[in-house]
């Protein structure tokens, strides 16, 4: 990360008229990733029901997503701190801006910090599942995104953002800490009074972590996510988070996760849960557990390598917003995530990836996150694979 300070000199007006109050800086950090690589995926369809092929492509951001941003903090005195971050997610292959084109699409947000009270910030945030259970699963360690689960519909990938948000983030205290978050819907109560519930969120989490020992929970509930409300918590980088599960508007979508791990000198073993559901207007539903064992051991210092087994196991209710996705009432899936990293220094590494995911019970099609699209027809299983080089400034 590169520091540099910014230091507020007050003009001589304003010297004039508020002498009393002293100069203030600035400490701000130009910070970012560049990740890229190239895939091959097999069975891979532009959509469902579509005829699959093989696919060997150049990728952006797969290992980590793409990024530069700026962070900063201002003493305030007696404690307390400005904070705020400013973060652009971008596309490394053709230099467009992702995120739906937002400039700072990622994270944007402002706030004050205390060391003995906490954070409290206002902008476009993560949500507390995504703070506290989602750094314990594969994909977010070292299984890049392919890794992610299932359409990423529990959200641990951090596939959308939430708008208009005030949180509030604990201190540590012994290792312990938590959180909360709500997204207001910035629509008014009008006409039958629903305007206010019109795409908002709220989300809860706590974690732990102390010596070898990492334990996490969190929830996140969505009020009418897939509505016309563009302007509300979670808007149009929600409906293309995971297309697979969108087949119609949601009404409502609830997550509930958690995690632990533990490492014993070289190794680290983790199990996250999530449970996913999604309610469709049209009276449909989907129910998700998705069960997640990983382990990591760091055979060097520079040399890195995990295994991951990933089993979800699906409930559909009123199968017509999901006949694409399932024959019937039990869609299940079961992936594989294997993969190394060698680091050449502490900014740059490559690394090497696959991920195996079949499509078993019920469920028609398997979708690893993000190579392009969904199985083809006649085809229930997957195969993607990425050698990537990654730099951190």
């Amino acid at each position: 990360m590169k520091r540099f300070q910014l230091t507020a000199l007050a003009a001589a007006s304003f010297a004039v008229a508020a002498p009393a109050m002293a100069q203030s800086s600035t400490n701000v950090t130009l910070y970012g990733v560049i990740d890229a690589g190239v895939a091959y995926v097999n069975n891979v369809a532009t959509g469902l029901n579509a005829k699959g092929a093989h696919n060997f492509q150049a990728v952006s951001g797969i290992g980590q997503g793409n990024r530069w941003g700026l962070k900063g903090t201002e003493d305030l005195g007696g404690g307390l701190k400005a904070v705020f971050v400013l973060e652009n997610g971008f596309n490394l292959m053709n230099g467009t801006m992702l995120q739906n084109s937002r400039m700072f699409g990622r994270q944007a947000y402002v706030g004050l910090q205390s060391a003995q009270a906490g954070t409290v910030s206002i902008g476009r945030q993560y949500d507390s599942v995504v703070d506290f259970v989602s750094p314990i699963t594969s994909a977010k360690q070292w299984a890049t995104q392919y890794g992610a689960h299932i359409g990423d519909i529990d959200n641990l990938y951090n596939s959308f953002r939430v708008n208009n948000s005030v949180k509030y983030t604990s201190a540590n205290y012994s290792g312990f800490s938590f959180g909360a978050l709500y997204g207001f819907s910035n629509q008014a109560n009008t006409g039958g009074g629903t305007g206010f519930s019109n795409n908002n969120a709220f989300s809860i989490g706590a974690g732990y972590a102390n010596g070898p020992l990492t334990a996490a929970l969190g929830y996140m509930h969505l009020s009418s996510p897939g509505t016309t409300n563009a302007n509300g918590a979670v808007s149009n980088d929600y409906s293309s988070a995971t297309d697979i599960f969108y087949t119609s508007a949601v009404d409502k979508h609830d997550i509930a996760a958690a995690g632990v791990s533990y490492a014993i000198q070289a190794a680290t073993v983790g199990f996250v849960y999530s449970y996913a559901k999604v309610n469709y207007v049209n009276q449909s539903s989907i129910r998700v557990n998705t069960f997640e064992l990983n382990g990591k051991y760091q055979f060097t210092p520079r040399l890195l390598a995990g295994l991951a087994f990933v089993y979800s196991d699906g409930s559909v209710s009123g199968a017509t917003a999901l006949s694409g996705i399932s024959k019937g009432t039990k869609p299940r899936w079961f992936q594989v995530n294997a993969g190394t990293t060698y680091s050449f220094s502490k900014r740059t590494e490559t690394y090497l990836n696959g991920v195996y995911q079949r499509a078993t019970g019920d469920a028609v099609v398997a979708a690893i996150d993000n190579v392009g699209g969904p199985t083809g027809t006649g085809a229930q299983s997957q195969i993607a694979v990425i050698a990537g080089v990654r730099h951190k400034f």
